[in-house]
């Protein structure tokens, strides 16, 4: 980092001694113009520098002011004796960290070297965090632990029962291993009914996935065709160091035990030893030699089960026996052995009675139907279709006679209601009034003259009569205005 600081200050130091041979810093207008960066500009600069000069580093040290988010990130500072740095832990990546961080624990951080713009400062995207001393390998181990665990691949509902009877097993492992011998001196033991294949395969070394892999997928692919059917599988070798079983932590391995479609038993080194193919298994046996007494049942448990089985099955049927003897011995002192004839005519007897009573239920059972057919029938009759529409059409008739004098009362009490309307408006309308010597005037457009004062010399007028209508002028209408109203003063 601190080089290429250097070299990027170098080259801005001699590009102004190209500028300038003096050595001094071009300061005109123009020059400082083209040499201005804006903080955001001079801030990714500086970024690319850390990221594309440092990158990924492991960083040790000790965790202070650590707070953790809701967010699932961890913010912290790593810090020695000379110096601290920002760290973040984002929560995508907190599932590779097999460790709680806790404030004033030593660890070493895998991450890299960026900036966080919006505070200008320099900090470390941490990756994978392990306690101090840890070896990598051993990180590596709870990386992939935390990564298969947190993609559920170690959940007990996704793993298959192990068959209680196997009828053939198939070991995966070396065969020139003390494991396979245990194992096979163990399952001949137990269980000599069993078939036991081995599939041999490396156990350690650069080599060993790859053909564990290759050996449970042609497993998986011809078990019951080209191969027996296979009940049980078990990926075993014996103890050693954790580079010798490093095989067994493949992450290539860990997802092919996780699907293979056969139950699978992984047992792997001595007690201690745990090996991610474990977590991933069916089944996880400390030992091969545990595997081998987990996977079958103990014959000489189950002979002597059998035995119990069979003397319990004998007490069951003695015990039977003698009870239906008993029945026996029972029905031999009944009346039906001792004198069966007598029996059998005492039940032809209650046979008669039965009979008896039986037709003379169903007698009475027969007569109460045909007196339940006779009242439907004559229930039937008075509801026939053809004599409810002839009530119907009667009461119709009746309805519209009803009707019809109804309608006439009607019309005759209108018309006598009209006759005498009529009557008065004959005697109280205009035709009366002209006949007792009144008149009616009306002026050019038809309107009702009511006074005189109303008439302009030359108007025309119309005066209606009782017999006819007479049009006339109007003439000394100012002299009739004065005579109607009467002399002045």
């Amino acid at each position: 980092m601190a080089d290429d600081l250097f070299s990027f200050a170098a080259g801005r130091q001699r590009k102004s001694e190209a500028s300038d041979p003096t050595g001094k810093p071009d300061l005109s207008d123009g020059a400082v113009a083209e040499a201005v960066l804006t903080v955001s500009q001079l801030t990714r600069k500086v970024r690319a520098v850390l990221e594309g000069g440092i990158g990924t580093v492991w960083v040790d040290g000790e965790i202070s002011n650590l707070r953790r988010q809701a967010s699932g990130h961890q913010y912290f500072t790593l810090k020695d004796e000379g110096a601290q740095l920002s760290c973040v832990l984002f929560r995508g990546s907190a599932r590779n960290v097999a460790v709680r961080l806790e404030d004033g624990q030593r660890v070493e951080a895998l991450g890299e070297v960026s900036v966080y713009e919006p505070r200008g400062t320099y900090q470390l995207v941490v990756r994978v965090v392990r306690a101090k001393g840890l070896g990598g390998l051993q990180a590596q181990f709870e990386a992939l632990k935390a990564k298969l665990h947190g993609e559920g691949l170690f959940d007990a509902e996704r793993k298959r029962a192990i068959p209680e009877m196997p009828r053939v097993v198939c070991l995966v492992t070396s065969p020139t291993g003390a494991a396979v011998r245990d194992m096979l001196n163990i399952l001949t033991r137990r269980a000599p009914w069993t078939r036991v294949l081995v599939y041999p395969v490396r156990v350690q070394g650069r080599e060993a996935p790859a053909e564990i892999i290759a050996a449970l997928k042609r497993i998986a692919a011809e078990s019951g065709r080209g191969l027996p059917e296979i009940d049980t599988v078990v990926v075993t070798r014996g103890g050693g160091s954790l580079e010798d079983l490093w095989g067994f932590n493949d992450e290539a391995l860990a997802r092919v035990i996780a699907d293979f479609p056969l139950p699978i038993v992984s047992a792997v080194g001595h007690e201690i030893d745990f090996t991610i193919s474990d977590f991933v298994a069916d089944l996880r046996a400390p030992t091969p030699s545990a595997a081998a007494e987990l996977i079958v049942p103990d014959g000489a448990r189950l002979r002597q089960r059998i035995g119990e089985l069979e003397t319990a099955l004998g007490l069951r049927a003695r015990r039977r026996l003698r009870e239906w003897e008993d029945v026996l011995e029972r029905l031999g002192r009944s009346a039906l052995s001792r004198e069966p004839g007598r029996v059998l005519e005492r039940r032809e007897q209650e046979l008669d009675y039965l009979e008896e009573r039986l037709r003379e239920r169903a007698g009475r059972r027969l007569d109460g139907m045909v007196a339940a057919l006779d009242r439907l029938g004559h229930a039937l009759v008075l509801r026939h279709p053809a004599r409810a529409l002839a009530e119907q059409e009667q009461a119709f008739r009746m309805l519209a006679e009803k009707l019809g004098e109804r309608v006439r009362r009607q019309c005759v009490a209108h018309e006598d209601r009209i006759a005498r309307a009529a009557a008065a408006l004959k005697h109280l309308g205009p035709g009366a009034v002209f006949a007792r010597g009144f008149s009616l005037t009306l002026d050019a457009q038809g309107h009702t003259v009511t006074r005189a004062a109303a008439l302009a010399e030359g108007a025309r007028i119309t005066t209606r009569f009782a017999d006819g209508s007479v049009e006339s002028v109007v003439s000394g209408a100012k002299n009739a205005a004065r005579k109607k109203g009467g002399p002045k003063g």
